[in-house]
């Protein structure tokens, strides 16, 4: 009876079979409906996941969008030299745009990496594309320039010159390289590169921060006579206060290293005239009392500076030097 067990079930025992290849065949339906759908949104996503479609995003200024999608087809391909290219265009994009510090140099981060990639990449190319070498080369330069001026400190000012030039010998006018050429030039201590740089600029654009920026140029550079005609220009006609002041500021200086000191006086007192309360100004008045020998006066005026600026280097230095 017990071999003739194993040979024939119990009614409750074919009952239970059924059951279980019910389950198994649900299960396997499921698992065939889950594998063809997840088939279906791969063919699908990877459908999209291509160089036009982030074209179209870049186009469209989705930086975002194209960020991230060209991040993925290089997750997927991670040397393809055109998602490389918009994952660093548009990184640069992103970063520029950032208010929060930590996540603009974040994509700067990432923009100066896929854009080096992307030149490397170029470079090794059997076939490169003529059109791309000179895009990207400009971007990394604004990458680098941008990265320079986040840290203050100058680090990366000499390589924002490097590729903006290398952008300009493989042929591309960007309208602003002259600018960006004369503020790393500038940063760098290279005044009369910066000059030339700042000259080409203005024939660009007509630009107060371009005017004052070649005066302290010119200046830096010893050459006040040709930084003047720049300064009188923005002290009277620019709209923006702080390049007012800075240029009347300026020329204070050049009026004192000429011995001008009632021409030095005027511009302090037109400056505190509109603010009463700038610290440089004070400053500079102090310098005019030196340079007549009223020592008791100067120290008065860099004390006043100090009043509005706490840290105000040459007034706290000043201090210093007459105890």
């Amino acid at each position: 009876m017990k071999k003739l067990k194993t040979f024939f079930k119990t009614p409750q025992e074919r009952k239970q079979r059924r059951r279980l290849m019910f389950r198994l065949s649900v299960a396997a339906f499921i698992f065939a409906l889950i594998a063809f759908f997840s088939f279906f949104f791969y063919a699908r996503e990877s459908s999209r996941l291509t160089i036009r479609n982030v074209h179209d995003l870049w186009t469209a200024e989705d930086y975002g969008g194209a960020y991230l999608m060209a991040q993925a087809i290089l997750d997927a391909r991670p040397f393809n030299n055109s998602a490389l290219a918009y994952r660093g265009f548009s990184a640069f994009y992103l970063a520029v745009s950032e208010p929060d510090l930590s996540l603009s140099q974040s994509y700067l981060e990432d923009a100066i990496v896929s854009l080096r990639k992307a030149l490397r990449g170029h470079t090794l190319s059997k076939r490169p594309d003529t059109r791309l070498a000179p895009q990207l080369a400009y971007m990394l330069g604004k990458a680098y320039f941008y990265k320079n001026t986040i840290f203050s400190y100058h680090y990366y000012a000499d390589l924002a010159v490097r590729y903006l030039l290398e952008a300009r010998e493989l042929g591309f006018a960007g309208r602003d390289i002259p600018e960006f050429l004369g503020l790393s030039y500038a940063a760098l201590g290279m005044t009369s590169e910066s000059i030339m740089a700042f000259s080409e600029a203005l024939l660009v654009r007509d630009s107060d921060v371009l005017e004052l920026a070649i005066a302290e140029q010119y200046y830096k550079n010893k050459q006040a006579a040709l930084a003047k005609p720049y300064l009188f220009k923005v002290a009277n006609t620019s709209l923006n206060d702080a390049l007012v002041k800075q240029s009347r500021i300026l020329l204070g200086s050049i009026y004192l290293d000429e011995a001008h000191y009632a021409d030095a006086r005027r511009e302090y007192q037109a400056i505190l005239a509109a603010d009463p309360f700038y610290a440089d100004a004070f400053y500079g008045m102090g310098l005019l009392y030196e340079k007549t020998g009223e020592y008791v006066k100067a120290r008065a005026e860099w004390r006043r500076a100090l009043q509005y600026d706490v840290n105000h280097q040459g007034a706290l230095q000043k201090l210093a030097d007459s105890r």
